[in-house]
């Protein structure tokens, strides 16, 4: 009876141990290519229609870069369900000369396609501008550093940066100190909203 009840205990803690060590079939492995980010200044759209009103259009600045998803095994939907990007932009500060304020923005991006170069962005509105560089033109100009991470599942899946290594953002620095006064916009928070809209990623809006 004794030797039944020590097989029976075997099996069991074998069984156990198998189901641990035993990978899900559903397990998901990820890859991402991201590329450096770029930024440009953009004047803002006009579009045609109704009572055309008029104004002088003054410019944006746009950080973009792209990126690809690659899925193993792929599932049939070939895309992923969530990937987020979270954006860092050290900017100079407008009141302290050698001073920088640090810019952050999340950004959750649904259904994105897998094995295809999409982009992510973030914008910096005319007033923003502004109220940094005291102009309004000029805004790439006030860019010091542009970093960004990818995470899929809580995961970080890739990072990139302008300049200087990956992860500057999470140093501490007396130079560079993070700011809400000067928000970062994703690009739905835009005049740009429907415009090139296959190349960007499809990101997903809050309910309110």
């Amino acid at each position: 009876m004794q030797n039944n009840r020590l097989r029976l205990l075997s099996a069991i803690t074998c069984t156990a141990l198998a189901l641990v060590l035993t990978p899900r079939a559903d397990a998901q492995s990820y890859k991402v290519e991201a590329d450096k980010p770029d930024f440009d200044d953009l004047k803002s759209p006009e579009f045609g229609g109704g009572n055309n009103k008029k104004f002088k259009p003054k410019e944006w600045l746009e950080i973009e870069a792209s990126f690809k998803v690659q899925m193993s095994p792929e599932p049939p939907s070939k895309t992923a369900e969530r990937v987020l990007v979270k954006w860092y932009v050290a900017v100079e500060h407008p009141d302290k000369k050698g001073a920088y304020l640090l810019l952050t923005k999340d950004i959750t991006y649904v259904n994105v396609e897998l094995n295809e170069e999409l982009f992510t962005s973030v914008y910096l509105s005319p007033a923003s501008v502004k109220r940094i560089t005291g102009s309004d033109r000029a805004g790439k100009n006030s860019v010091y550093l542009v970093g960004y991470e990818i995470l899929i599942n809580g995961e970080k899946v890739a990072q990139e940066t302008s300049k200087s290594k990956p992860g500057w953002w999470n140093k501490a620095s007396d130079k560079i100190s993070r700011s809400e006064t000067v928000p970062l916009l994703d690009k739905s928070e835009t005049p740009f909203a429907h415009m090139w809209w296959d190349r960007y990623a499809e990101i997903l809006k809050e309910r309110r």
